[in-house]
Formats: C-alpha cells, structure tokens, sequence
C-alpha cells in the first residue's frame, strides 16, 4: 500500500456465528504436520502452523526432547524440560518421542509419514537420509507429503554441512555489518531475527506448496535457507547495493534513504520520526515551531537534508526538548507525521493497541502449575477474527500413545516400544 492510498476497511468479527451456522474452520483445518525440529527456526514455522489449526505432532528424542525445552531465562523451568524457549513456540503442538536411532523408531515415522500432510525437519543436510528418513523414502511412502528441510545454509553448495545458529547467520549475511554506528564495531541484533526469518519463510513455504498439492496432487521438497532468508528481508540494503554498486555501512538509527529519519531526544526519551516526504517534514517543522529550517539552504532540499542529517538533527532537537516522547507521539502522527516512542519489551506487550488485537495470549501452565504462562498469537487476522487459542504446550511425550494408537499401534504394541527404548 502505498502512502498515498487508503487503508482497507477491515470487518468486524462477529462475536459468534450465526444462530445455526456451522463456524469457519481454521485456515489448515485437517493438515498433519510432523514436526521434527529443534530449538528456533523449525520450531517457529510449525508453531504458525498450529495457530491456523494444523495438527502438529512434535517427534521429539525420549527422555531428553527438543533441545529448547532446557533453554531460557528460568533455570527451574528447564529442570523441568518445560524451558521458556520451548514454552514460546510449541503451543498447540502434541508431542510424540520417538527414537529415530532405532529401528522400531523409524519405522513409527515411517507410518506417521504415510498419512501426514507436511513433514518439518531442522537437521544438518544429509541426518534424515543417514538415518533412512530422507526425502526419496518418504516421498515413495507418501507421494503427496510436503517436506520442509530448514538450514542454515541450504541443502546443496560448499556451506551445506557447516553448523549454523543465528548469530553465525547474522555475521554472514551481513546484517552485523550494517547495524551499529559509524566506527563502531558490528553488533547482532537484539533478538534472534535470523532464526525467526527462517522459521516465516518455512511456514511461507509450507502453505505455499499446499496450496500446488492441492490443485495438483503433488508433494513437494523444500530447501529453506536461514542465509538467503536473512538477505532476502535485509531489503533495501542488498538492493542498493546490487543495483548501484554502493555498498552500505552502519549509521546508527539514522535511515539512510531520507533525513529527518530516525531516533530523536525528546524531554524524557527517544522518538523515532520519520519524516520522508517534503509534506512530513513541512507539517513537522511547524508543529515543532521551526518553520525557519524550511527555508534554511541546507534543508530545503531532501538530498540536502541527507547531506546535512547531523547538523538538522541538532536543530530538532532543541524544539523536541519542549515535550515529552509520548506528547510528540500523539502531536505528530495525529498530523500524519510518522511518529512514535523508542519502547521497552515490557512496554510494548503492553500497547493497548495489542490488548485490543488479542495478541498476548495466556495459557494454563502444562503441567498445571499455578503460574502465568503467556504467548504471543499469530500476527494476522482471518475474516476478522483472531485465531483460536492454542492448547498449552505438551509436556515431553505427553501424546505419545495416543498418536500412536491414531497410527493404528495397539495397547500392547505401544507397551513393547516402550519397554524396547523405542519410544
């Protein structure tokens, strides 16, 4: 959408059905997903995929699991495999441990395949093959199977088996390079956004592919690379710089396609404005009482604006000490300026803007301790509506006899895989 376009009127959900009416089914009612990834990036894309009502069985190593079930800030949480990270991303998922190692194991998978709609795997390239599980027998188990394999690097070139997690991303990709300030030494993004690129362009793909089966039958195999999906969103970085040739640099908060744009002092903390186009920054020097900067030489013009970024920034600033971030904020986007304070987390969970989306969602704890336990929804509304909440996150095998039981396994069966270290 472009700025000069308006928004579309979004409908307001209904707060039931109609009296009679059978309620709109999720966007992937009846989709099996086996979910055999660990940590972030798998993990994230199946969890997307629980939020639109995929079944998602999580195949997960007895006795330990996903490795992110001992990971995060609570020590006693992942004592308990119950990790806030594993928290965060597996709710609505059941969890199946099966041994992949034994041969009992494998072929448990092998017949969960053969029904299932999409297998998600975060393996090194080549383990699921090593261990009889690779894509040329799964497909011949199940034609119709969407596999999703999610690597650092992707399947196939000189990278293909190096070990990758998100700060190996981030250095590669580049975007170190780019973030910090000038001189500075390169700095990793706050938050582990390579992961979570990787993880959105998995559920891209995924939905993408089922939409092809289901027009032609066919499965598919996907290769996801954390790399490429990490360069693909650092957009205009990349773009200038394979277009034009000039390669960029860090520049702080500054945005290097126009001035004034970036993080400003205010009274009592920082603004990020936005002013990009010559209207913004005319409605901004008027609100701010320096209608004086418009017909300054070195402002008047937007590439004289860029050229003089350090000195306008000063003469903002000056005006901005009058007010507080939060006053500026309303002042100025209620103008049409983009505008907005630099928050804390805790601060912008709680936005009202989010209560108002049902965003943050609260759950019972797993194993039904009483403690708050809550999660972030899926960030896009259908027919205008939120999704459902999900169901807590499963607690280590918490389903593993009754998937089994739905692949057909008998009582006794599911006893002997037990007791053989199967499952």
């Amino acid at each position: 959408m472009t700025e000069t376009q308006t928004a579309p009127q979004i409908p307001e959900a209904d707060p039931a059905p109609p009296q009679g009416a059978a309620e709109t089914p999720a966007l992937l009612d009846g989709v099996r997903v086996l979910d055999l990834t660990n940590v972030l990036a798998g993990p994230f894309a199946g969890y997307q995929l629980a939020l639109h009502g995929a079944d998602v069985i999580k195949v997960e190593m007895p006795g330990s699991g996903d490795l992110a079930r001992q990971l995060g800030a609570d020590r006693a949480l992942s004592d308990d495999l119950l990790g806030a990270s594993f928290l965060a991303q597996n709710a609505g998922k059941r969890s199946l441990t099966l041994n992949l190692k034994d041969e009992r194991g494998r072929a448990a998978l092998l017949r969960a395949a053969h029904d299932a709609d999409v297998l998600i795997e975060n393996f090194r390239p080549g383990v699921m093959d090593r261990l009889g599980l690779g894509w040329d027998v799964l497909r011949q188990e199940n034609p119709r199977l969407v596999y999703c394999a999610v690597s650092g690097f992707g399947q196939t070139g000189p990278m293909r088996t190096r070990p990758a997690y998100d700060q190996i991303v981030q250095g590669l990709s580049g975007m170190m390079s780019v973030t910090g300030t000038p001189g500075g030494d390169p700095l990793r993004a706050g938050f582990p956004v390579a992961d979570t690129l990787g993880g959105m362009a998995a559920a891209y793909a995924v939905a993408a592919a089922l939409v092809r089966r289901e027009r032609t039958g066919r499965g598919a195999f996907l290769d996801v690379s954390m790399l490429e999906a990490a360069l693909t969103a650092m957009g205009w970085v990349t773009s200038n710089y394979l277009i034009t040739g000039r390669p960029p640099r860090p520049m702080g908060n500054e945005n290097f396609t126009a001035a004034p744009s970036g993080t400003f002092r205010t009274a009592d903390g920082h603004l990020n404005i936005a002013a990009n186009r010559q209207q913004q920054f005319a409605t901004l020097c008027r609100l701010t009482g320096r209608e004086d900067l418009l017909t300054d030489p070195r402002f008047v013009h937007p590439a004289g604006r860029k050229d003089h970024r350090e000195q306008l920034r000063d003469e903002l600033e000056k005006a901005l000490a009058q007010r507080t971030a939060k006053e500026w904020e309303e002042i100025l986007s209620d103008a049409g300026v983009p505008a907005a304070r630099v928050l804390t987390v805790p601060d912008a969970l709680g936005l009202e803007q989010l209560a108002a989306r049902d965003f943050v969602r609260a759950l019972p704890f797993p194993d039904g301790r009483d403690r708050p336990l809550r999660v972030l929804a899926s960030p896009f509304r259908v027919d205008g509506r939120a999704v459902d909440t999900p169901a807590p996150p499963p607690l280590l095998g918490e389903h593993t006899h009754t998937v089994l039981a739905e692949l057909g396994y008998s009582d006794d069966e599911i006893t002997a895989l037990k007791e053989q270290g199967s499952i």
